[in-house]
């Protein structure tokens, strides 16, 4: 027996012709016969078209051969052999659910503005639209406009509209600086510890990566000196994953050095909005009049990391670069999430929305940041927290650190280091609160104590 689901999202031919697959590798013998498209569309309710394409597959893959007037029988050619091989590398893997998952870039589905958001779509999306061309490659001009208003007004970017480019998520905002600075720059440099995706990124295109130090005011601007890199990516208003905030001084000093070097800075602010301590440093872009900074900022981390929006703010001499380059010609953002984000914006949804954002996740982070110090005691220090998603801890004491990994799998908690996504020799288990409701938050952390006190080497 098959079991087709109408309701699944996966075709009804897929699914049947998966599970004939599996009924041929585990059940049937090499030239037996199939039942009939007839038979099969009777049986299960279902078109003879629909039959006709799983076996159609079926046939194209080898697994079945068509004899006139007989119908379907399961091929003779070499089948033992590929029965053995395809059997051994489709053997079904064990997935584990957790009960606790403390990733530490996540929100709750709740957390999104569902009704406002549909509401503004379908208000967004009219019949003034025009869905039969292309349009900007830089984006939706409203929203580059709604985006550049923000970004003056909050972080002390100085920018135009014209200087911003709509992006689907961070990594295809790096790839784009990466390709259009190929041609001039070989030498790339990063934070160490830094956010690996941006290292993986210029790796692709082929640059010569160069990990630049991290100390107490965040990136080294003498480390920096003495490498051989061109440009430089950081994280200077809330280093990932240090948490460190890169001071005015520091901020100036490194401008100048680039300045004079003729070199390019890529100041990527990722969670600015989240800031619970205290008020973020404005933006490093604001404080450069050299024209030497391309601004990275996403709508992940407060809004939704599902849409895919992130945008970045190009210097003025690299925009000719830009419009003579392929990627100006097509937008790489939905239209219709573009327009809804625009008036989402435009109408102030955005700005409210990020002041009750920013409340519930402040009041998470209070509340994991207390239930950590009950819990855990002198066993622990705090090595970041007041920003972003998550809070960074370390053990005071002497720690089996794989006995806590392979417990918590026992267990069912997901948790997160940071040295094993952002190299150097910075080291800390990163609890993020985000993904979880404010009544879940006691609960999770009281069990991953259970763990962690059992890791402790007292």
């Amino acid at each position: 027996m098959f079991h087709i689901d109408p309701k699944s999202q996966t075709p009804l031919y897929l699914q049947l012709y998966r599970q004939l697959k599996n009924e041929i590798n585990t059940h049937y013998k090499i030239g037996e016969k199939l039942p009939s498209i007839r038979a099969l569309s009777v049986q299960y309710n279902l078109s003879k078209t629909t039959v006709q394409s799983a076996y159609s597959q079926l046939y194209a893959e080898g697994y079945i051969e068509s004899r006139p007037k007989r119908g379907y029988f399961v091929s003779a050619h070499h089948f033992e052999d590929f029965k053995a091989s395809t059997t051994q590398e489709t053997k079904p893997q064990k997935s584990l659910t957790y009960r606790y998952d403390f990733f530490p870039a996540q929100l709750t589905k709740e957390s999104f503005p569902l009704k406002i958001w549909k509401r503004i779509f379908h208000k967004a999306i009219d019949e003034s639209v025009d869905f039969g061309a292309y349009h900007d490659g830089k984006g939706d001009v409203l929203l580059r406009e709604e985006i550049c208003r923000y970004l003056r007004a909050s972080r002390g970017v100085n920018c135009r509209a014209e200087q911003i480019v709509v992006c689907s998520g961070f990594s295809d905002a790096m790839g784009l600086v990466a390709k259009l600075l190929r041609e001039r720059y070989q030498h790339f440099g990063m934070e160490s510890p830094g956010y690996h995706v941006a290292r993986r990124v210029f790796e692709e295109y082929g640059y010569e990566v160069e990990k630049i130090a991290v100390g107490k005011e965040g990136l080294e601007v003498k480390a920096l000196a003495s490498s051989t890199a061109q440009i430089v990516y950081i994280t200077p208003s809330h280093q990932y994953p240090t948490g460190v905030s890169m001071p005015i001084s520091r901020r100036l000093e490194l401008l100048s050095f680039i300045a004079k070097t003729g070199g390019l800075i890529l100041e990527d602010d990722y969670d600015s909005e989240l800031s619970y301590a205290n008020r973020p440093i404005p933006s490093l872009q604001g404080l450069d009049y050299h024209d030497r900074v391309v601004y990275l900022g996403t709508f992940a981390k407060a809004l939704s990391p599902a849409l895919r929006v992130a945008y970045m703010v190009l210097p003025e001499h690299l925009l000719p670069c830009f419009d003579a380059s392929y990627d100006a010609h097509f937008p790489r953002v939905s239209l219709t999430t573009q327009k809804t984000l625009a008036l989402f914006l435009k109408e102030g949804h955005w700005d409210r929305h990020l002041r009750k954002i920013r409340t519930l996740n402040h009041k998470k982070h209070d509340l994991m940041l207390k239930t950590l110090q009950k819990s855990l005691k002198s066993s622990m220090k705090v090595l970041s927290k007041g920003g972003g998603l998550a809070i960074l801890i370390y053990p005071t004491v002497k720690f089996d650190f794989e006995k806590l990994k392979t417990l918590a799998e026992q267990k069912g908690i997901k948790i997160y280091f940071a040295k094993e996504r952002c190299g150097g020799e910075f080291e800390a288990i990163r609890m993020g609160f985000g993904g979880f409701g404010l009544d879940e938050i006691q609960e999770a952390v009281e069990a991953f104590s259970e763990i962690w006190w059992e890791s402790c080497l007292l």
